[in-house]
C-alpha cells in the first residue's frame, strides 16, 4: 500500500510541480539534470510556464563574487511567493555547500540547504522538511554518490551532458572549487561508455565529456592514457556523431590526447581551453603549473593536426599583483592565440582562497579599464576569424533554441562542428529540420558573435536523423501530438538561471 504525504498545504507529494534555476558552469548543468530526474521519479512533475510551482531548487555557483548577491536576491523575490502560495524552496550546490548555516541566517524561510556531495538526498530532505514543517539542512564532507548513477531529466534531446570524474586535485590561488568538489574521483571506463551508449540510445547524437579537469582523467586509477583510451572508444559507438569535452587543463594535456581528436571521427574541431592568464609571473602567483610559451605550443599542434579547430579559453583581468606588464603579456598572448571567443572575468576574491589574501588587490578602476581593453581585443579577433568563415559549406546540427530574434528573422538555428552558432534560413519549398535533424548549408555572412547563412534551395540539404526522430517523440508524450516545429522549450527542460555575462566572442 502506497501512502499519500501531505505538505502544510495539503497538496500531495505525487502532484507537486517544481522548477530547477542553474547558476554557474557546466558541472552545475549537468547536476541539474540530475536533479530534474531525481524529482520526476519521486512523482514531481516540471511546472508549466507562467505557473506558481510548488518547489523552486536553486542549484548555485560559488566562484564569482556576486554568486551571494544573486542567490539572496532571488531568494527575496520569492518569499512572498511562498507566503502566499506554500512554494518550498531548496538551495543546493557549491554556494551551500560554502555556506551551509548562513543560507539559512540570511534566508531563513528557506526550506532545504544540500551540497554537492549528497544531491541524492534531496527528495528525503524534502519530505522530512514537510513532514517536520521546519528546514532541513545536510551538508556532506566527501561524496555520497557519484552523479550519474542518479535518475536523469535530459535538458536537450539530441545532446548529452557525461560526467567522467568529479572534484579536483590542484590547487589554483583563485579558485574555490577544489574545497566544494573533493578531490577528483574517476569513474570507470565502462560506465562512462555505458551512459553514452545509453544516451544514444535514448535519441542523442552528440555528447559531451565533463570533468573539473577532464584530461586529468584516470589519475585515481593510475592510467595516464586512460583519457585518450576514452575519446578513442567513444568514437566506435554507433550512433554516435559529435563528441566534445571540457574542460582539460593545459599543464595535464599531452600529445596522445590532441593524436586522439585528430583520428578519432566524431571528435568536433573544438577545444575549450582554460589561460586565465598570459603572464607567466601570475600563473605561477595563480598555482597554474604551465606558462605562456607551453599553452602556445599546444594550440600549434592542435591545429597543425586539425587546422580548422576553433579554440575558445577563459581569462582573469586583475589577479592581485597584475602589473601593467603583466596584463600586456595577456594581450599579446591572446593575439597570437586567436581565439574564437573568451569567457573573460575581472578577478573577484572569493574567501577561502589564498588569492583573497595576497596583498596588491589591484583597484576595481583599474581592473574595469583593462577588462573593457582586453573584450575590445577579443571582439576584434572573434569578428575576423569568423569572417574567415563565410564561403565554407558547414553541416549543422539543429537546436530548438531560435534565439531573440528568431521569430523577426524567420531563420533557425545550429551549431556547426567548431560549435559555432549560425542562425539559417530555409529557402522557401524546402522542408523544415527538426531540433536534432542535420542541415548543410554555405556560410553567407559574419556577424559579430554568429554566423548566418541564407542559402539557394540547391545549397540547402536536410538530413533527418534518429535525434530529430527522439524529438518529435518527446513532443508527443509531453502534448499529444507529433510536431516538426522548432523552437520553444522541450518538455522538462531545466531552467538556467545563468550569470547575464556574456563571453567575449560568443
Amino acid at each position: 500500500m502506497t501512502e499519500t504525504v501531505l505538505d502544510r498545504t495539503g497538496t500531495s507529494a505525487a502532484a507537486r510541480t517544481y522548477e530547477v534555476r542553474t547558476f554557474g558552469c557546466q558541472m552545475n548543468v549537468h547536476d541539474s539534470e540530475r536533479i530534474s530526474g531525481l524529482l520526476e521519479e519521486a512523482g514531481y512533475t516540471p511546472a508549466e510556464e507562467n505557473t506558481t510551482p510548488d518547489l523552486v531548487v536553486f542549484n548555485t555557483c560559488a566562484v564569482r563574487e556576486n554568486a551571494d548577491n544573486r542567490l539572496y536576491g532571488h531568494l527575496g523575490q520569492l518569499k512572498p511567493v511562498k507566503d502566499a502560495h506554500g512554494t518550498q524552496i531548496a538551495v543546493g550546490g557549491c554556494l551551500a555547500q560554502k555556506d551551509q548555516d548562513t543560507v539559512l541566517k540570511r534566508a531563513p524561510w528557506v526550506d532545504v540547504v544540500f551540497g554537492t556531495h549528497n544531491i541524492g538526498s534531496l527528495p528525503t530532505l524534502l519530505e522530512r522538511s514537510r513532514h517536520n514543517q521546519e528546514a532541513s539542512i545536510e551538508i556532506l564532507e566527501a561524496l555520497e554518490t557519484f552523479p550519474s548513477t542518479l535518475p536523469t531529466k535530459r535538458e536537450s534531446v539530441h545532446s548529452g551532458w557525461v560526467s567522467i570524474s568529479v572534484g579536483c586535485n590542484n590547487t589554483c590561488t583563485f579558485c574555490i572549487v577544489p574545497s566544494l568538489r573533493g578531490k577528483e574521483r574517476d569513474r570507470r571506463p565502462g560506465e562512462i561508455l555505458a551512459e553514452v551508449k545509453a544516451l544514444v540510445d535514448d535519441g542523442a547524437v552528440e555528447v559531451t565529456l565533463l570533468g573539473q579537469n577532464v584530461n586529468t582523467y584516470g589519475v585515481e586509477f593510475r592510467d595516464r592514457a586512460a583519457f585518450a583510451k576514452l575519446l578513442r572508444a567513444c568514437g566506435e559507438i554507433d550512433g554516435l556523431e559529435r563528441v566534445r569535452f571540457t574542460s582539460p587543463h593545459p599543464a595535464s594535456f599531452t600529445d596522445d590526447v590532441i593524436d586522439a581528436m585528430a583520428e578519432t571521427p566524431n571528435m568536433m574541431p573544438q577545444l575549450h581551453m582554460p589561460l586565465q592568464s598570459g603572464s607567466d609571473r601570475i600563473l605561477k602567483a595563480m598555482r597554474r603549473s604551465y606558462r605562456a610559451k607551453r599553452f602556445l605550443n599546444i594550440l600549434d599542434k592542435v591545429r597543425e593536426r586539425i587546422p580548422h579547430a576553433a579554440v575558445t579559453t577563459d581569462i582573469i583581468v586583475g589577479f592581485p599583483g597584475e602589473t601593467e606588464e603583466d596584463f600586456e603579456d595577456t594581450m599579446r598572448v591572446v593575439e597570437a592565440s586567436r581565439f574564437s571567443s573568451a569567457f573573460t572575468f575581472q578577478y573577484s576574491p572569493r574567501p577561502g582562497t589564498p588569492a583573497a589574501e595576497m596583498e596588491d588587490q589591484i583597484p576595481k578602476e583599474v581592473v574595469q579599464r583593462r577588462f573593457e581593453r582586453l573584450i575590445a581585443l577579443q571582439n576584434r579577433i572573434t569578428a575576423e576569424e569568423n569572417a574567415h568563415q563565410v564561403g565554407t559549406v558547414q553541416e549543422l546540427l539543429v537546436t530548438a533554441d531560435t534565439g531573440s530574434k528568431g521569430e523577426q528573422t524567420g531563420r533557425l538555428a545550429g551549431r556547426a562542428p567548431d560549435n559555432r552558432l549560425v542562425h539559417f534560413s530555409v529557402p522557401a519549398g524546402q522542408p523544415a529540420p527538426r531540433p536534432g535533424d542535420f542541415v548543410t548549408v554555405p556560410i553567407t555572412e559574419a556577424g559579430s558573435f554568429h554566423l548566418l547563412s541564407d542559402p539557394q534551395p540547391e545549397q540547402y540539404q536536410l538530413r533527418r536523423s534518429r535525434a530529430g526522430d527522439a524529438w518529435d517523440r518527446w513532443q508527443a508524450d509531453s502534448c499529444g501530438v507529433g510536431t516538426t516545429q522548432v523552437g520553444g522549450s522541450a518538455p522538462g527542460t531545466v531552467s538556467l538561471g545563468m550569470p547575464t555575462l556574456r563571453p567575449a566572442g560568443s
